[in-house]
């Protein structure tokens, strides 16, 4: 029952993935610390200093066995938490004990790891993307013919089709999309800058050797897989670039509530519905109910994302000079928060674009419904082509409708207004068309060629050029 007794945070222990939640682990933040003094070691030998073979082998044999216990009773005594685990790391490697962490900063291995798990994270964000991007374009394809009430101020409208929404939400995160793979490639590492970032340690290392600290950066960079680090420093990397990372998880978080809130729309409609097990219940009252629980779980995760990116804008802001120690907690909160929630919500749109039900009778009574009224100035065009007088034709829509209406108002009744203007003499000519004039096909514009485009034209040229980052596992989604 000890579990039970102290808080756990819902993100890793009721939602986000196992992939993001380890990429946020203290297990990967401190072996890539370990792996961080690795490639310092190994460039610093690299370009001459007297650092032995057999202290890099050490070290390559101790990256990952992390002694926890024994770095928290170090750090209770150092109180400092880098010290504590390069006294552990040296432990398991004696003889490079005296070269770890030479000529470095804390903030070599907490920065340089911090934008590590960023770049990495947004991979994995990257692959759940086009995930979700294919499962929407799925649903663009399926139902771009199939008519549908348009809202504008949430009233009925111009009919446009389901695929045409559906490929709407597509754009969306195709722009995220694009805006995390800029991110990807222009995150810049940190690097090996110093102190307060004059690299001023290394030229005493280095004796004054400005070209070997140059080529240090750079190798350090390229072993953790970087091919730039920040032109400049201060002991820290600028935070606005945390900003500009939370900026991009934040598009995604508008991306996904747009789309959820759509789908809360439709579900009192009962145009649509998210996925709805065979034993789910929806009220604990209202036994009847099914209330659309994960589009508004992704509405809330999504709420909580978008007003992440101003803690790092607000760090940044206050950042004094070349360090200060306030954005430590901050970041420690706001940066793995904002990608293990980013993951969720990606998880979530993909478990309800992939299985919710769409119900096109239900559709087809609400667009006949209106059909009547969006229909006239069509039924207008061809009584005026067969002979009648325009102004008189549309007077005589004008109080039939306002008729039909009023009847639908106030009586509740269903709108007869074709029923009506099929009676009136004036339209006899045209009434045995009012069929083919209704045809909802007619009213739809280009959407199914639209969607045809847009897939052709946009989406499918972007999942072959990302087609490398479609390999990220969906994980289950406890609901």
């Amino acid at each position: 029952m000890d579990g039970y007794n102290t808080y756990k945070s819902p993100l890793t222990d009721r939602y986000a993935g196992a992939e993001m939640s380890y990429n946020w682990s203290p297990q990967r933040k401190h072996s890539t610390w370990r792996r961080l003094w690795l490639a310092l070691a190994e460039s610093e030998k690299q370009l001459g200093l007297n650092i032995s073979q057999e202290q890099i082998d050490q070290m390559k044999a101790h990256l990952d066995d992390i002694d926890f216990e024994a770095v928290a009773k170090k750090e209770a005594e150092l109180r400092h938490d880098v010290m504590s685990h390069i006294h552990v790391f040296g432990a398991q490697c004696p003889a490079a004990m005296p070269i770890i962490h030479l000529g470095a900063t804390s903030c070599f291995v907490t920065d340089n790891t911090e934008i590590i798990q960023m770049r990495d994270g947004l991979k994995l964000i990257l692959g759940k993307l086009l995930k979700v991007a294919e499962i929407l374009a799925a649903n663009a394809e399926k139902y771009k013919n199939m008519p549908t009430l348009g809202f504008t101020h949430y009233q009925p409208a111009q009919l446009t089709t389901v695929g045409k929404r559906f490929a709407l939400y597509l754009q969306d995160f195709t722009f995220d999309i694009e805006r995390i793979e800029e991110e990807i490639e222009r995150i810049p590492m940190r690097g090996v800058k110093g102190t307060t970032g004059t690299q001023a340690s290394f030229m005493e290392l280095f004796h004054g050797d400005h070209e070997k600290i140059r080529q240090l950066d750079r190798l350090v960079a390229e072993k953790m897989g970087f091919n730039k680090t920040v032109a400049l420093s201060g002991q820290t990397y600028s935070r606005k670039i945390d900003y500009f990372v939370l900026s991009a998880l934040s598009g995604i978080a508008q991306s996904a509530y747009k789309f959820a809130g759509d789908i809360r729309l439709l579900a009192n409609l009962k145009e649509i519905e998210e996925p709805f097990e065979k034993h789910q219940v929806g009220s604990s009252a209202m036994a009847y109910k099914r209330n659309p629980m994960r589009s508004e779980r992704i509405c809330a995760l999504s709420r909580y994302l978008m007003n992440l990116p101003l803690n790092a804008a607000q760090t940044h802001s206050v950042q004094w000079f070349e360090r200060t120690l306030d954005d430590s907690a901050n970041r420690r909160l706001s940066l793995p928060e904002s990608f293990l929630a980013a993951d969720i919500i990606l998880s979530l749109v993909a478990n309800v674009a992939n299985g919710m039900q769409v119900w096109p009778k239900v559709i087809e009574k609400h667009v006949m419904r209106e059909l009547p009224f969006m229909a006239t100035e069509n039924i207008l065009m061809a009584a005026v082509s067969a002979g009648g007088n325009r102004q008189e034709l549309h007077e005589a829509i004008r109080q039939h409708s306002m008729d039909a209406g009023r009847r639908v108002k106030a009586e509740g009744a269903s709108n007869d207004l074709i029923e009506r203007l099929a009676a009136d003499p004036l339209f006899a000519k045209v009434s045995p068309k009012f069929h083919e004039i209704l045809a909802p096909s007619q009213f739809v514009g280009r959407a199914p060629q639209q969607v045809d485009d847009f897939l052709k034209n946009v989406f499918e040229p972007l999942k072959a050029r990302l087609a490398s980052y479609e390999n990220v596992k969906m994980d289950a989604i406890n609901v």
